[in-house]
């Protein structure tokens, strides 16, 4: 009777096991809920990063100085950027409210170049006669501006720039302990994924940390490029702080289509200089950089590290964006990865010869 019911009991003990362990890790998810970005984002740096891990340990550093060491320089090269754009912001911030007074003092006349607008050089022409040009009109616009809109915008800013840098801490802080832990880390992950999946599990994670890293370094690279072949651009067209332009170009460059937010801008800056041919010249340049970039670069950067095809990286790289956020443009393409790994496995199968058998559909092929 006893052997007759141990395997009920047995049976018992691990679906109960499974739910307790299930509840757990619910419970650790809901209360890390509003630090999760953070570890994401540090699990992100430490993937990318580890090749640069991998050298130093070679060179016979210790983990604890080799966390140290990495830790320091990429704080230092994520945070000497956004030191350097909120003074320079602050600087051009003060500068604008300046500019705000005078207007609403003075006025701003029209420019000639806005009635030779076509089809809306009339309306634009009236408009800015009637709201900008006389100095009571301007004084009533900018007024219902400073008090209904700044200081609630700047309020919202400030709340968002105090959570991106609490995120920012705590994601150093946490990969201080993936670099010193991470082999550790590694090893056991490794073991508790045969244990459950087996050994298709291993080669998945593999393919998840190659799509991690292909990704960052096909954003970041090609981000760089972006700004760097656009900050010339905007010193062609002798735009003021080019330098700081590019930077943010390449900063913006990292996600598909946000390059375009920034020339888009400057053009505007030199038709209200009435500089039409250069800031035509700009929006084209940089169209085709862009286009460039994320249709073709990017994609191929991507894809040939993760062997994914170009419509799966950019689905992943848009669609891991509208679900998760920035912090999916690098955890979508890791996502597709996995999903197509596991397709192919399950058409080859675990010994691989079903794959044999499988006819190739020859209007798919590449």
């Amino acid at each position: 009777m006893s052997d007759e019911m141990e395997p009920t009991g047995w049976s018992s003990r691990r679906v109960a096991r499974t739910v307790l362990i299930i509840a757990v890790v619910f419970l650790a998810v809901w209360e890390m809920w509003r630090f999760l970005p953070a570890l994401a984002w540090a699990g992100v740096l430490a993937t990318a990063t580890w090749p640069m891990r991998t050298s130093l340990a070679g060179r016979g550093m210790g983990e604890t100085e080799i966390a140290a060491l990495l830790t320091l320089v990429l704080a230092v090269v994520l945070v000497l950027p956004l030191i350097v754009l909120g003074i320079e912001a602050a600087h051009d911030a003060v500068t604008i409210a300046q500019w705000i007074r005078d207007v609403r003092q003075n006025g701003f006349g029209t420019p000639d170049w806005l009635s030779h607008l076509p089809f809306v050089g009339d309306w634009v022409t009236t408009w800015w006669r009637t709201n900008l040009a006389e100095p009571g009109a301007a004084r009533t616009l900018f007024g219902r501006a400073e008090t209904s809109g700044i200081l609630s915008v700047t309020r919202t800013l400030g709340i968002e720039v105090a959570t991106r840098l609490s995120i920012l801490v705590f994601s150093l802080l946490t990969l201080f302990f993936l670099y010193r832990d991470g082999p550790r880390l590694m090893s056991e992950a490794h073991a508790i994924s045969h244990r459950i999946f087996g050994p298709p599990g291993s080669h998945l994670g593999r393919n998840a940390i190659m799509a991690v890293r292909g990704t960052v370094n096909g954003l970041v690279l090609v981000g760089l490029v972006e700004g760097v072949l656009l900050g010339l651009a905007y010193m062609a067209a002798g735009l003021p702080h080019a330098v700081l332009l590019g930077l943010t170009t390449a900063a913006l460059g990292t996600v598909p289509f946000g390059a375009p937010l920034v020339f888009v801008a400057c053009a505007l800056v030199l038709v209200v200089k009435s500089q039409t041919t250069a800031a035509i010249a700009l929006v084209v340049f940089g169209s085709i950089v862009v286009f460039v970039a994320d249709h073709f670069v990017r994609p191929i950067l991507i894809g040939s590290t993760t062997r994914l095809p170009f419509l799966w990286v950019l689905l992943g790289i848009f669609g891991g964006l509208e679900s998760f956020g920035l912090i999916g443009l690098f955890l979508g393409p890791a996502i597709m990865s996995v999903v197509v790994e596991m397709w192919r496995e399950a058409v080859a199968g675990e010994d691989g010869s079903s794959s044999q058998r499988v006819p190739p559909a020859s209007g798919f092929q590449h």
